[in-house]
């Protein structure tokens, strides 16, 4: 996309639905090229004359050929195939600099047409949303120097150079490292070693003592949290025999979930959560409840064989840089009480703690003086209690993304006379009608293999998805407009997301600012739960709010739900500020329009950030693992491009 561009944001000048994580880029959304209309085309004979004419040109290290099989305006998107890193090359020049600079040439070597089932072999589809601007799209295995991987090429006709097929974009990505494929299908353990053997351990022998690191064991990666951050990046790195412990300060495995509000309940369907190694069963509900998700994780980590501690915390943590390994102390309280104090070494940190960082509770003048039952932020809000029959009680629930409405929600069904404050504007989109155009045909009943899909959704570079989800979002806004002139109507302020792009931009972007309505709306539109917006709050007085227009809100239970704050804050607040100073921001668009820091490097050696959603967690968690085992392997160094 030679014709995208980061754009340096000002903040202060930027709408709050568009405004980005400090330090970030402003993604400009791509734009596409001149095409010729598709009639009746052999979708194979022109995916395998653009693949051979490729290999010849990488082989030729003809940097000429190669340029002239990218339209203007493409994107080849790499992740860990050309380098040690994730790349989005935009343009011909682009691609063609990045090889030329690239020490030994290119790191892919070859890529090959992958028809191994009826979605991955060459077709005719749509690059865009609408299906106006119609080639040839095929799955790939790739070949690199250390290792092979898969991809996708999506090929248009080039109306300027006489109806060429050249690729809009091409997506490479490492999946394994040759020598060291992960224990699974063929190459699974045998589970016995026969033999008349003296002093033979047994499986839970043998299970016991790797996961309480008896004896001389160490850990060579080290996880602070077991979310589906920690779990899935635990279980990739076990599959490549990497010793990995993950530390947890709660009881349970799933307290993470377990512990949130009562009526939680996942926002995203069954097909798009799944876990690697371990899909949901056919059985699972489209929408897992929070509790249930807690037992899955439980039961995730011992069928995985999941090294995990609990009631774990992390005393101290240095970083040696000649050695480069950590010393860390951590206390665990065992299951008879008793608190040990144990120092391992491991050579990499996990920093697994979340999506964000610590809670984002605002600093209000007179909290400490209110007098009602409850005032808190979201993650402390357990649930709200039933009302008894002839009382009256009020909550206020502070912010409109996902857990403000959710709370609000419980609050009303609970007895209460419920207000939720909205301070700026919020995306929403109904649960049925969102999740139908922006997940339908890759995650839902019937649809390709969740490794496939993820190869669909993922080969999109991030500037032309949001050219993308800007006709999605449009779609979207079309089919909820009786909801959303409610809302209107009901005094709620909507945006439709960064120029736009609506859910996924703003996740991206910001984190939140967004509701995908289950419920609530409904209830704000019928004046069940009542708005006020627009107003910075002036004062927490005993018994409610003040608000800047001078207006009063009375209250007995005050929710915060007003986010979090960057994952770089949770690593100063666990590991000081010499680490914080040399991690750099995560989240946000940088240069290239690639996520920052999170899954790949962060500047500080053997120390990784590791987050997102359930979705995220299954694909990123394998790019992860793949980057330390090369290291531990010596195929890479960490100053490595």
């Amino acid at each position: 996309m030679a014709t995208t561009a980061v754009i340096p944001p000002d903040n202060s000048t930027i709408p709050s639905y568009g405004r980005v994580e400090p330090g970030s880029q402003q993604l400009k959304a791509a734009s596409y090229p001149v095409t010729s209309p598709v009639s009746s085309v052999d979708a194979s004979a022109v995916a395998t004359a653009w693949v051979d004419a490729f290999n010849q040109a990488l082989s030729a290290e003809d940097a000429s050929a190669v340029k002239n099989l990218f339209l203007q305006g493409s994107c080849w998107r790499d992740q860990l195939g050309l380098s040690w890193d994730y790349h989005s090359l935009r343009g011909p020049d682009k691609i063609v600099s990045f090889l030329k600079s690239a020490p030994g040439g290119s790191r892919v070597k070859s890529i090959k047409i992958d028809d191994s089932n009826s979605t991955r072999k060459p077709t005719v589809a749509p690059v865009d949303f609408k299906g106006k601007v119609n080639g040839v799209a095929s799955f790939l295995t790739v070949e690199t120097d250390v290792g092979r991987g898969r991809g996708l090429v999506r090929l248009l006709q080039d109306a300027r150079d006489g109806n060429k097929w050249k690729a809009f974009t091409l997506f490479t990505a490492m999946h394994e490292l040759k020598g060291y494929e992960e224990t699974t299908g063929d190459n699974r353990p045998q589970g016995v070693d026969h033999g008349g053997k003296v002093g033979r351990k047994n499986w839970q022998e043998k299970r016991t003592a790797t996961e309480n690191y008896e004896g001389e064991l160490e850990p060579i990666v080290l996880i602070i949290g077991a979310g589906q951050g920690g779990l899935t990046s635990a279980a990739r790195l076990h599959q490549l025999q990497i010793p990995t412990l993950i530390i947890d300060k709660n009881p349970r495995i799933g307290d993470n979930w377990r512990n949130r509000y009562h009526q939680l309940v996942l926002h995203d369907p069954v097909w798009y959560d799944h876990l690697p190694y371990a899909p949901f069963p056919s059985s699972w509900p489209v929408f897992t409840p929070k509790d249930k998700l807690a037992e899955w994780f439980e039961s995730y980590a011992r069928l995985m064989e999941l090294n995990v501690w609990t009631s774990t915390t992390l005393s101290d943590a240095k970083w040696d840089d000649k050695e480069r390994q950590w010393t860390v102390t951590m206390n665990r309280k065992k299951a008879d009480g008793k608190t040990e104090t144990r120092t391992l070494h491991p050579r990499h940190i996990i920093q697994a703690t979340g999506h964000s960082g610590e809670m984002k509770m605002p600093s209000i003048r007179g909290m400490d003086g209110f007098v009602g039952d409850r005032l808190c932020h979201s993650s402390q809000f357990k649930g709200a209690q039933q009302v008894p029959d002839g009382q009256k009680k009020r909550a206020i629930v502070v912010g409109c993304c996902n857990s403000g409405h959710d709370i609000a929600q419980d609050f009303y069904e609970h007895g209460f006379d419920v207000t939720i404050v909205q301070r700026s504007s919020t995306y929403v989109m109904s649960s049925k009608n969102g999740l139908e155009v922006l997940l339908g045909g890759l995650y839902e009943e019937g649809g390709p293999e969740t490794e496939d899909a993820d190869l669909m959704f993922l080969s999109i570079p991030n500037a032309m998805l949001k050219r993308k989800h800007q006709d999605a979002t449009a779609e979207i806004s079309k089919r909820d407009k009786a909801l959303l002139e409610g809302l209107v109507k009901a005094g709620f302020r909507l945006d439709d997301g960064p120029d736009d792009a609506g859910f996924f931009m703003k996740y991206f972007q910001r984190g939140g600012g967004y509701y995908i309505d289950v419920g609530c709306s409904q209830l704000i539109i019928d004046g069940k739960i009542k708005v006020k917006q627009g107003q910075e709050i002036e004062e927490v007085k005993p018994n409610g709010l003040l608000f800047a227009d001078g207006s009063m809100l009375e209250a007995d239970e005050i929710i915060f739900a007003t986010g979090y704050d960057n994952m770089r804050g949770t690593a100063r607040k666990i590991f000081g500020d010499e680490l914080a100073e040399r991690a750099k921001d995560v989240w946000g668009f940088d240069e290239e329009g690639e996520l920052r820091t999170m899954w790949r490097r962060t500047g500080h050696p053997g120390f990784w950030f590791f987050g997102g959603n359930l979705a995220l967690c299954r694909y990123y968690s394998r790019m992860l693992a793949l980057q330390i085992k090369a290291m531990e392997c010596g195929i890479m160094k960490y100053e490595d491009p």
